[in-house]
Parts: C-alpha cells; sequence; structure tokens
C-alpha cells in the first residue's frame, strides 16, 4: 500500500524486523489471550500478532488505513474499529469480546497524544491484562523515573500508582517510516491486582499532584501553600523544604489521604 503518513495523526510506521520481533515476543500473545491493537497502520505488529491468535481487534482512526486493512483480512480475523483511541471505550469492548476476561493492548502509539491517551487508557485498567506500548523515549523515561531524578513527575507518580513498568526496547529512528526526529522506546504496563497504595479519592490524589508540581523548582511548602502546612507534612515524615520530584508515589498517596479526612 502506498499511504502517505498524516501528519495530523502522527504517523511513523515501524518497519523494523528485529524491533517487531522483539515486541512480539514482550507481548506473548497466547491463542486464548483477547488482544487488542491502537494504531495497526500498515500492519507491522498486526500479521504477526495474527499469526499467534485466532482473532484481533484493532481501534484506527484513519480511514485509508482501514479500508486496506479490511482488504487484506477477513472480518472475522481482523475486527476493525474505525475511530479515535482518545475517545474509545475499552470497557465496553471488553465486556463485548471477552466477558469477565481481561484484554491484551499493544500500539505504536501517536506520539503527538501518548500523554492524553494513557491517562485515558487508565480509567480501564480493571478490564486490562497487560499493555505494551511504543512511545517517544523520553516519555518512557519519565513514566518509570524513580523519585528524586529530573525525569519524575506528574506522569511518573499517576502511572506508578496503577502500574508496574518496565522500559524493554529501546528504538531509533531509522526503524520507522518516516524517521521520526526523537528516538522511541516500548514500555510494559501491567496493572496492580491489589494497588499497593490505595488513594481513598483518586481524584484528589490527582489534583495534589497537579498541584505539587505546578512550578517544579518551588519546595513543596510553597506549591501546596492552603492546601497543606508544614505540620501535616512534617507528620507524614515529608520535608516541607523539599522539591515535588523528592516525594515517593506512597508519600503522595499518604498526603493525599490525610488531608481527604
Amino acid at each position: 500500500m502506498a499511504h502517505i503518513p498524516r501528519k495530523r495523526f502522527g504517523q511513523n510506521f515501524l518497519q523494523d524486523q528485529g524491533v517487531i520481533a522483539g515486541i512480539i515476543n514482550a507481548v506473548d500473545p497466547q491463542a486464548d489471550d483477547v488482544v487488542v491493537e491502537i494504531g495497526p497502520g500498515l500492519a507491522a505488529l498486526t500479521a504477526p500478532l495474527l499469526a499467534r491468535v485466532p482473532q484481533l481487534n484493532v481501534v484506527e482512526i484513519d480511514r485509508d488505513i482501514v479500508s486496506h486493512l479490511s482488504s487484506i483480512y477477513p472480518p472475522e480475523r481482523l475486527v476493525i474499529h474505525n475511530a479515535d483511541a482518545l475517545n474509545f471505550d475499552f470497557g465496553a469492548l471488553a465486556r463485548e469480546i471477552a466477558p469477565g476476561k481481561r484484554i491484551k493492548l499493544v500500539g505504536n502509539l501517536p506520539y503527538n497524544i501518548s500523554t492524553p491517551l494513557l491517562f485515558h487508557l487508565a480509567s480501564f485498567s480493571d478490564i486490562i491484562y497487560d499493555m505494551h506500548f511504543m512511545l517517544q523515549k523520553e516519555v518512557v523515561e519519565r513514566m518509570v523515573a524513580e523519585p528524586s531524578t529530573t525525569d519524575y513527575g506528574r506522569l511518573s507518580i499517576m502511572l506508578q500508582y496503577r502500574y508496574l513498568m518496565d522500559h524493554i526496547i529501546d528504538v531509533p529512528p531509522e526503524s520507522f517510516d518516516p524517521p521520526p526526529k526523537v528516538d522511541s522506546a516500548v514500555v510494559r504496563m501491567v496493572p496492580y491486582d491489589v494497588l499497593p497504595y490505595p488513594a481513598k479519592n483518586e481524584d484528589h490524589l490527582r489534583k495534589l499532584v497537579l498541584a505539587s508540581f505546578s512550578q517544579r523548582r518551588k519546595t513543596l511548602r510553597n506549591n501546596l501553600k492552603g492546601i497543606a502546612n508544614d505540620q501535616v507534612l512534617a507528620d507524614l515524615g515529608i520535608d516541607p523544604s523539599c522539591r515535588p520530584e523528592n516525594v515517593s508515589v506512597a508519600q503522595y498517596v499518604a498526603l493525599s489521604n490525610a488531608l481527604a479526612n
């Protein structure tokens, strides 16, 4: 298919067979797994996934690609949802195709919507077994970052609250057509069956973390002025003069729970 990549969809098509094999091996799809691919593009991952599973669901926004894939694969093998993944109800899909089972999500995500898409998918974590995504390497580094590092921030905290994550493969620009201007990486995300640090009010936690990082170079005391005083922070073992990146996920949840009371 002579498809011209569309910038508005953030299209960069994976073509490196070694990288493709590495991703498929990491996903390790079994015949009875329910797999959903986001952004199948020109079927770089779709074809090897279909070699492992009897049916694959894909979510694709580009109608030309939908038409192309429909001409290659029969509908009983490839079920195509022509939709924007940012607005797609993965929960409804799981209930329809796999009642009582959790799904495996795979995708080379458009880098221009990766962060909001990750937050959108977080609302479906109860029906997800695991996720393997290609993302901008810088984003993956932020996702898996440890406290007290420059990459650690709001994305790190809110995703690590819900998932166990591993940075598993680095992917250079020349692995794509056209080559992106950035390095890429693949991350594995596995939702916790039981949250290690459950928040009493997750919306409160989100707002607290957002406020904490409102001015990254300022102290936690300054960023949380009017929200949490020094005594509340000190009682939880948090130094009020530290910066927001020095506070662990467990400490943010403990602070949120204390304030929510």
